[in-house]
């Protein structure tokens, strides 16, 4: 959404708004449709939400809008030769990492699993391999020690629309650097189970772990009270603290309401 705002607000003519199709959500299994659609709609732009992007109907949908640039961000399908064919200038992926290092689904969650220190935003054309195109612009943040992935990512969101603007205006004059493919490291998609965690993983572990799997898969570590899900903590030593805490069904709270001093 920041990248669209920040497109439209630039100046640029936002032909087609392409994101994907309503899906059910929450408790109540409502369908509901993603945010880039109900933004799209207040600023007045098309929307198309096609099942698959390589489905010749979307892409004869795509190249008669005849764009100059597709612009790609969070997508979270493989965008094919055919439509990357597309564009007269190119197609530009917004990508939250410094490529090459956490190519793929979930960069944010992987840094902070990792441990990095930093990480950042990489503007980059696209090829048809996963991240791998050449990479057109760069901005660096550090990762803060108590950010998780929810605050990094809307961050990151930002810094990716700031980039993107100039990067569009300058695009003939930029030089265009390859990625080194040796240092490539892969994000793959997050699973339920990386979210099980146990008190014999270590604090800062079980931090990295706390931070990075918000807000899917989520943390949850055994206590008395069975198996709580984590949404906060902190490492005290050698030891890690749960701050707020969240039991099956009820609503988020302080981990001494709800699990006393255990």
């Amino acid at each position: 959404m920041p990248s669209l705002h920040a497109l439209q607000k630039a100046g640029h003519d936002v032909a087609l708004v392409i994101t994907q199709p309503d899906r059910p959500a929450g408790r109540g299994m409502k369908v509901t449709p993603p945010p880039v659609k109900v933004a799209a709609e207040e600023l007045g732009l098309p929307v198309y939400q096609p099942e698959r992007i390589r489905d010749l109907e979307a892409v004869d949908r795509l190249r008669g809008t005849a764009p100059d640039f597709l612009v790609v961000v969070a997508y979270g399908q493989i965008v094919p030769r055919s439509v990357l064919d597309i564009p007269g200038l190119g197609a530009i992926n917004v990508h939250a990492s410094l490529l090459p290092r956490w190519r793929g689904a979930a960069p944010v969650a992987h840094a902070i699993l990792a441990g990095d220190t930093e990480t950042g935003v990489t503007i980059m054309k696209m090829d048809e391999k996963l991240d791998h195109g050449p990479i057109l612009a760069v901005r660096a943040t550090p990762i803060g020690e108590r950010e998780d992935a929810v605050e990094l990512t809307a961050r990151l969101a930002e810094m990716g629309a700031e980039l993107l603007v100039p990067t569009l205006e300058h695009f003939d004059e930029l030089r265009v650097v390859g990625q080194d493919h040796k240092q490539a490291t892969i994000a793959p998609k997050l699973s339920r189970d990386e979210g099980e965690l146990d008190w014999d993983m270590g604090a800062a572990e079980i931090d990295r772990r706390v931070r990075g799997l918000q807000p899917w898969p989520g943390a949850t570590l055994p206590t008395a009270r069975g198996r709580v899900k984590v949404l906060k903590g902190h490492v005290e030593g050698d030891r890690y603290v749960p701050d707020v805490v969240q039991l099956p069904g009820r609503k988020p709270a302080p981990a001494r309401q709800v699990l006393g001093d255990e």
